[in-house]
């Protein structure tokens, strides 16, 4: 009889468990459908939002963007004092509608020397990253964010050239 009542307690603590997942779950869905709804641009220059792994395709420019994901994340976490800031590198794909896609690999800073650019040219535009968040802190460092990135960027007309940087 005890292993019973033992055996049916567990089936009931799982039960209750799945539960309480399900409901954890849904909350963080609907305030990603609400954040995808708020990342309209209508002038040039606007920050664009992506959550990570998101893709769109912005009319007013005939290209689509994914933001694949966040290679590189050494910024310094809050509360710490470093002695370089560091830097966050987001790999950004970008398709025209008459090229190929191509991966731009964008950083918080600019430093030619690793091979770091905040902008890059394609098809005629110029794409900066303005925004990675969040930004790490020192309990759990960059390792806890993988999956959660949002970044900004901006998209500027700069000539004709179908090139890139």
């Amino acid at each position: 009889m005890l292993y019973k009542t033992i055996l049916f307690s567990l089936g009931m603590l799982a039960l209750t468990n799945c539960n309480a997942q399900k409901e954890t779950k849904s909350p963080t869905k609907s305030s990603g459908t609400t954040s995808t709804k708020e990342k309209t641009m209508n002038k040039e220059g606007d920050i664009v939002y992506f959550n990570e792994g998101e893709n769109r395709f912005l009319k007013e420019y005939q290209m689509n963007v994914t933001f694949t994901n966040i290679s590189e994340d050494s910024r310094c976490p809050e509360g710490v004092n470093c002695i370089w800031a560091g830097v966050a590198v987001a790999n950004i794909t970008v398709m025209g509608t008459t090229t190929r896609p191509v991966t731009l690999t964008l950083a918080t800073t600019e430093n030619p020397g690793r091979n770091y650019f905040k902008s890059a040219e394609f098809n005629g535009y110029t794409i900066s990253l303005n925004d990675v968040a969040p930004y790490p802190t020192s309990q759990s460092g960059a390792k806890a964010l993988p999956g959660k990135y949002k970044i900004g960027i901006t998209i500027k007309k700069t000539g004709e050239k179908p090139t890139m940087r």
